[in-house]
Parts: C-alpha cells; sequence; structure tokens
C-alpha cells in the first residue's frame, strides 16, 4: 500500500540516512505501510519509488531547517521522524587517526539527531507523534577502538531519554533503536577491518546470526504504530543475544 503525498489523511515521516543500509531498508518498509516518506541523505538516491529525497547534511543547522520548512510547507504535519544518520571510524585511543575523527563522528551521529529532533518538534503531531532513533549496542557498552562512536551512541540513548520526559506531555513517544551487527555495506566494511567475515561476527551471538536491515525496518514499524503508543525512553537492542 502507498499513500499519495496530497491525501490529507497520509502519515508522513522523514527518514535521515536514506539513500542505503538500514535508512533505505526503513524508507521502504514505509512506503510499504502507507506514509508518504521524506528521505535525507548527503549523498545520490538510487532511485525509490515512493521516496521524496532531500539532499541535507544533518550536520548542518540551515540544510535541516530547510527539509523541515519544506515537509511543514508540503504536509503541515509529521508523524514520524527516524534518525539513522550515522558515521563510524575505528581508531587506537591516543592515536592520530582517532583524534582526527572525533568531531566528525559526534556531529553526525549526535549533533546530527539533536538537530532534527529539534527542527521536527513543532511539527509533530501530539498524541500519535513519534521520533525513533537508532542508535547501536555500542550505545550500551563500550569498545576500545570506537571510542568516539561510542560516545556519540550513549548520547543518543541519553538524548532519547530526555526527549521522552520533554515530549511526553503532548503524546509525543521517543525511543532508540541500538542494533548490534547488521548487514550493510558499513559494517561490511568494518569486519573488513578487523578481519572477520559477516558468518564469524554473527556467530558470537546466541542465535548465530547477523541482523538484516529489514529486522530493523520492523521494530520501526512497531514503534511507529498503535501498539507502542504507550512505550517511550527506551533503549531496544537487536542483535541475536550478542549484548546477554
Amino acid at each position: 500500500m502507498t499513500a499519495k503525498a496530497g491525501n490529507a489523511e497520509a502519515r508522513i515521516a522523514v527518514v535521515t540516512g536514506a539513500s542505503r543500509g538500514i535508512g533505505r531498508a526503513i524508507a521502504v518498509a514505509l512506503i510499504e505501510a502507507g506514509y508518504v516518506v521524506h528521505g535525507a541523505a548527503r549523498d545520490g538516491f538510487e532511485p525509490l519509488p515512493g521516496l521524496q529525497p532531500h539532499h541535507c547534511d544533518v550536520t548542518d543547522a540551515d540544510a535541516v531547517a530547510a527539509m523541515f520548512a519544506a515537509v511543514k510547507k508540503q504536509h503541515g504535519r509529521l508523524h514520524l521522524l527516524v534518525n539513522n544518520a550515522g558515521i563510524a571510524g575505528g581508531a587506537e585511543f591516543g592515536s592520530v587517526a582517532e583524534a582526527a575523527a572525533w568531531d566528525g563522528i559526534l556531529a553526525t551521529n549526535l549533533t546530527g539527531t539533536y538537530l532534527c529532533c529539534r527542527a521536527a518538534r513543532d511539527l509533530l503531531v501530539d498524541g500519535t507523534g513519534r521520533i525513533v532513533n537508532i542508535a547501536s549496542v555500542l550505545g550500551l557498552r563500550g569498545v576500545p577502538d570506537q571510542i568516539a562512536y561510542v560516545a556519540a551512541k550513549h548520547g543518543v540513548v541519553g538524548l532519547t531519554k530526555a526527549l521522552a520526559q520533554a515530549l511526553g506531555p503532548r503524546g509525543i513517544t521517543v525511543n532508540a533503536i541500538c542494533p548490534g551487527w547488521v548487514d550493510t555495506a558499513m559494517a561490511r566494511q568494518r569486519f573488513a577491518a578487523l578481519g572477520i567475515t559477516a558468518a564469524e561476527a554473527g556467530a558470537t551471538a546466541p542465535l548465530g546470526r547477523v541482523t538484516m536491515p529489514d529486522e530493523v525496518a520492523a521494530m520501526v514499524l512497531y514503534l511507529a504504530g498503535a501498539a507502542a503508543a504507550n512505550i517511550t525512553g527506551q533503549a531496544l537492542t537487536i542483535d541475536g543475544g550478542e549484548s546477554l
């Protein structure tokens, strides 16, 4: 099922980092569920019927404001914001590479999430508005060679909890999804850096495999739906049990 952008009954969603990986899977699932989907990315989009693309760097406050202004002009409302845009980078603590990566990783993963939440605040529909932040299991624990990423994703989890309290009186829920390994191009780059395969990464979890992007998308759909109306401020893992 798809929805027409001019349909006054259509549910409106914004997904950041929507050009590939988890973000694209989320956009596909939402379109199939009948949402009008605006997708943000700072690089090019492959064609996706039903997606309204925005070339937007989430670290740029003016670009973020312009994107949400366009959504407001077209629809006047927003039902769902999915903050998925993110970058990773690993380096030894104290190294030049680690220091060089810090600002960019924090800016994209944490500040970008904050900027989008702030820009979406007045557009979100009272009572049914939803924010879903894509964090990571590394927002709940640490690893020694991903210091900036761990710090940023812990920040996303903390931001989620704070915003759940700030927006709760309006009936707007704010939750985080914390995936483990997900079968994406970004994860495959990490596998290569670690000298392991996806199968070897998945074997560390009790269920024995990595998560697929459409499984994360299914969690987003659940949190966006009526069945999750009383769930807020939560950081929900999807990692095959690896973090147990």
